[in-house]
This record gives C-alpha cells, sequence and structure tokens, in this order.
C-alpha cells in the first residue's frame, strides 16, 4: 500500500486524539525508519522513547517467537514460569540500582497504568489521599495520571479531575516543603522532565526531598518511564544521585516495543491486599520473554555505558554550533533537549524531509532520543543536518 491508500484507510476510522504526521512508516531496524515510499529515516525519536535496544533487536525478536508459540497470555491468577524469571531478573537489577533490600513488582500495560497502580498503593498503604506533583511534569492519559499532569491543555478538556493533587516548581524544596503535610500520601516526581522540556534536577534537590518524604512519612514515587532502562546512562536516572525512592514505575523501553508497565517498590512500603488491584493482561508470558531479553541486551551490549559516552558527545557538538536560534541545550545522557528561539515545529518537519526524526517537547524545545544501539556515524550526520536546518 502506498502512502495515499494508507493515510485514507486510517483516517476513516482514526479517533482524531493524537496528531499525525503525512508519512506512513512500515519498517524499522536497528536505529532506522523506512516509509511506505521507500524514504529512509534516523530514529531520533526511538519511538516516543520505547525503542531503547533499536528496533527489531534480534535477541528481544528471537524471545518473542519462541514465547509465541508456547504460551501468549496466562491469567494473572496462576503463577508463571517466564513471568516468575522476569521477576527475578529485573527485582535483581532494581535493588541494585536503588540499593532497595527487596522489592515487590506490579506488571501492567503501560507507563500511565504503572503510574494509577503507584497512586493507589500510596493511598492504601499510608492511608493519606494527598498527592504532590511538580510544574512542568507529564505522567500520562489517564484520569489519575493526568492529574499529575501539569499541562493545563491535556487537563482541561477533563476536568474536573482527580481531588487532592498539588503541583509545586520544579526542582524547588522549600515549596515542596510547604505542599507536603499531615494527609499527603506522596510526591511523584521526574528525575528529567521530559515532556515539559527536558530538565533535568539537582542532585541536592532530589536528596533534600528524600530527607524531607522520610521526615514526614510521605512516599517518594519516581517516575522512570522515559529516563528508566538506560536512556540517561545509568539503569535508572535515580543512580545518578544515589536515589533511592520508594516506588518507581517505568513502561516504553521496558518492554522492547511491546506494551508493558512496571511497578516496583521496596518491600517496606507494604503490599495490595487481594483483590485491590490487577491487570488481564499485565505481566503476560509473551511481553515478559520480550523484557528478560532486553535486561539480556542493556548488560550485554552495556548500553547505559555507551548512553552516556554518546550523549555526552552529543551535547558538545550540539552546544558548539554556531547558531543564535539556539538557546540552550540540556540533558542527560541520550535524553536531550535543544531550547529554541523559536517554535520548533517547523524545524522538525525540515528535519524529517532531510532524514531525521525527532521529537517536540512543547513549544520551543527539540527533544532527541535516538535508540542507545545507534551509531555514532548516524548522529554525526543528525548535527550535520541539525546545523544546516538552524
Amino acid at each position: 500500500m502506498n502512502y495515499a491508500q494508507i493515510s485514507g484507510l486510517e483516517s476513516t476510522h482514526f479517533s482524531g486524539g493524537v496528531g499525525r504526521r503525512p508519512v506512513a512508516l512500515v519498517r524499522a531496524k536497528g536505529a532506522r525508519l523506512w516509509d511506505s515510499e521507500g524514504n529512509e529515516y534516523i530514529d531520533c525519536a526511538a519511538a516516543q522513547g520505547w525503542a531503547n535496544v533499536g528496533h527489531s533487536h534480534p535477541v528481544v525478536t528471537a524471545a518473542i517467537q519462541a514465547q509465541a508459540e508456547t504460551l501468549v497470555a496466562a491469567q494473572e491468577s496462576s503463577y508463571n514460569d517466564i513471568r516468575a524469571q522476569w521477576m527475578r531478573d529485573l527485582a535483581q537489577v532494581l535493588q541494585i540500582s536503588l540499593n532497595w533490600s527487596g522489592c515487590h513488582i506490579h506488571p501492567s500495560n503501560s507507563g500511565t497504568e504503572a503510574i494509577e497502580a503507584a497512586l493507589k498503593l500510596a493511598r492504601v498503604t499510608t492511608g493519606r489521599t494527598g498527592i504532590v506533583a511538580a510544574m512542568r511534569s507529564f505522567h500520562g492519559r489517564t484520569l489519575g495520571a493526568l492529574s499529575l499532569t501539569w499541562n493545563k491543555k491535556y487537563r482541561e478538556p477533563f476536568e474536573p479531575l482527580v481531588p487532592g493533587i498539588t503541583h509545586v516548581p520544579y526542582d524547588n524544596i522549600d515549596a515542596m516543603a510547604e505542599a507536603i503535610d499531615d494527609n499527603t500520601a506522596a510526591v511523584v516526581i521526574e528525575i528529567v522532565q521530559g515532556e515539559g522540556g527536558v530538565y533535568p534536577g539537582s542532585g541536592e534537590y532530589f536528596q533534600s526531598l528524600r530527607e524531607l518524604c522520610t521526615e514526614r512519612g510521605t512516599l517518594l514515587i519516581v517516575d522512570e518511564i522515559q529516563t528508566g532502562v538506560g536512556r540517561t546512562g545509568r539503569w535508572l536516572a535515580c543512580e545518578h544521585h544515589r536515589l533511592s525512592p520508594d516506588i518507581i514505575t517505568l513502561g516504553k523501553s521496558i518492554g522492547g516495543g511491546l506494551p508493558l508497565g512496571v511497578t516496583a517498590w521496596h518491600k517496606e512500603v507494604g503490599q495490595f491486599q487481594s483483590g485491590q488491584h490487577g491487570s488481564t493482561f499485565g505481566g503476560n508470558p509473551l511481553v515478559c520473554a520480550a523484557s528478560r531479553a532486553v535486561i539480556e541486551v542493556m548488560a550485554e551490549e552495556r548500553l547505559p555505558e555507551r548512553a552516556e559516552q554518546l550523549g555526552n558527545r552529543l551535547m558538545a557538538e550540539l552546544r558548539a554550533l554556531p547558531s543564535d536560534q539556539i538557546r540552550e541545550v540540556r540533558g542527560l545522557g541520550l535524553m536531550i533537549g535543544v531550547e529554541l528561539r523559536g517554535k520548533v515545529t517547523p524545524i522538525l518537519q525540515q528535519l524529517m524531509e532531510r532524514g531525521v526524526w525527532a521529537l517536540p517537547a512543547g513549544l520551543n524545545v527539540l527533544r532527541l532520543l535516538p535508540p542507545l544501539v545507534i551509531e555514532e556515524s548516524d548522529l554525526e550526520r543528525v548535527v550535520e543536518v541539525i546545523k544546516g536546518v538552524i
């Protein structure tokens, strides 16, 4: 099918909820994309941040194929061998990264579902109802996750949202201290605000926040849906600051391209009681097999280390570009934001015309989230194209 056929057919039934670029992507491999007309793109979006190990990685693909022939989905009310092994493997990584002595894991189908589970867990284990989140934050689109999200363009059409949620300025411990009271169940925070403009928080802020939450009996939830699984140069972005939260959420890249959300928490937080939370497809054997393969690839190919090295080099080259259109380059690992003095949409369009697929982060930030397996020569090409465009 060509572009006109594909777009015409899909538009007939399209919900309208997500904007579409005038392109039909039909194939991907590694850090490359191809559209229906045969055009090739360097992927600097990692398919909205989920393709950390690249598209169609052979280890992940083989795991999916093998499991698809055995058992795709199992009842959540039964035990399963693949899910058990996946939980063991993931728990080992999390406990080392976060200095946890033990943890519990709830699998779901997306990052936003992982946030919902975290909110429910915080309320049921603390007996409190209040939640504090940050301005510029983005945590998802279901009603609970949307209530945490700051941007009014996402929120206003669906108000009233979940009550009891307060937003305070990011990276401001005094504002956080004022907002947390005796009814605050949890604080929800990102180590790097992605959708909000790629803003990294400071180590001093996160350490002070940890102390504040401990002092006031409030759970600290860190949203690692975009920053986790090697994206920032560590398995988890928390590691940059030696931060040990009570609860973390994962999504996007943890499933290797299949839908998977993870809510994990230190064993001392407690557990759900039977019947309090569940998921029909969460933790199905197919996606658990894919996720085990992701964990394997991350270790074998040392992708967090690669993300740190390539990210530092890419940010240095972007900062060196002789352009008065760039206000600031910021980020962590291969999670990079280029703040422009004008709107980003025309830049994205010109990049796409020149074979680079990138993302926005707000109205004026160019966001780069390439797969961690991207070749250095591809990144050099990306810098050349950006230089030519801006």
